[in-house]
This record gives C-alpha cells, sequence and structure tokens, in this order.
C-alpha cells in the first residue's frame, strides 16, 4: 500500500526547518527505520536548504511544496519550488570536495549535493512550467511502527 501526504512552506531558513522536521517526524511515525529517516533528513536539509538559498534570489522567498510517496519498498520525496531554474537545466554533480588540504583552505560548502547524491538512490530533476521539480528516491525497509512504552 502506498502512504502519501504533502506539506508547503515559505523557503525561508525557520520556515524550512520546521518543514522539514514535520516530513521527517510523519516518516518515522509510518515507520521508516531511525538510521534510514535520519539519512533521509540530510539530503531533504540539503536539497530544501538550495531552495531557499538560490531558488528567490531577486525576489521575495516563494513556496517549497513536498510531496512524499512510501511504499514498502521506496520513499519517493519530490520537492517543488517556483524559483529560479538551475544553471543550463542540471543539477550540480555533486563531486566531493577536496579535504586534503589545510584546515585553513577547507571549503564552507560544496557538500550539499554529493551527500544527496550518495544519501539518495535515485535523483531527477527537471523544469516543467516555471517550476523546478526534485525527485529523491531512497530504498526503504518499512517497519511496523512501535506502539510505544
Amino acid at each position: 500500500m502506498v502512504k502519501t501526504f504533502a506539506c508547503s512552506f515559505t523557503a525561508t531558513n525557520l520556515d524550512a526547518r520546521s518543514g522539514i522536521a514535520s516530513v521527517v517526524d510523519r516518516l518515522r511515525t509510518l515507520g521508516i527505520p531511525a538510521a534510514r529517516a535520519d539519512e533521509v533528513q540530510i539530503a531533504l536539509t540539503e536539497a530544501v536548504n538550495n531552495v531557499v538559498e538560490h531558488a528567490y534570489p531577486d525576489a521575495a522567498p516563494g513556496d517549497v511544496r513536498i510531496k512524499a510517496e512510501l511504499s514498502p519498498e521506496r520513499l519517493w520525496i519530490s520537492i517543488q519550488d517556483a524559483g529560479a531554474p538551475y544553471p543550463n537545466g542540471q543539477l550540480p554533480e555533486g563531486n566531493p570536495a577536496d579535504v586534503n588540504v589545510p584546515v585553513q583552505n577547507l571549503p564552507e560548502g560544496g557538500f550539499g549535493w554529493f551527500l544527496i547524491r550518495e544519501l539518495a538512490n535515485n535523483v531527477q530533476y527537471e523544469r516543467s512550467e516555471g517550476n523546478n521539480n526534485l525527485s529523491l528516491c531512497f530504498e526503504i525497509q518499512v517497519t511496523s511502527p512501535s506502539a510505544g512504552p
């Protein structure tokens, strides 16, 4: 049985944090193992932070819409925004940053797309009807939600 849910929030740091937390909390109640839920949270946070930081550079923050579709074998998370398209219509490659440098030369960023691609089993992007549509697929073994103590 496929379970779906959705949420939306404004592309601000505070609203993004709250929106991501609500998605991950819902996934946990649906039986996603804790370690996999943590990985989904990291990838989702990186993807949504990209929207917050880059999608609306010359305008007021717009909305971010997240839809989750969970089956017993996989989780698809779709993230949609009406912000600026990715350069050349392509996602960044997500190559690992070189960390074999002196501490003062370590990059401050550049790890996000590498993490997303490492944690998700499939990453897809398309621009349609003025929207960015990013889909992340995670292989999942759903467990029965615990009844608690």
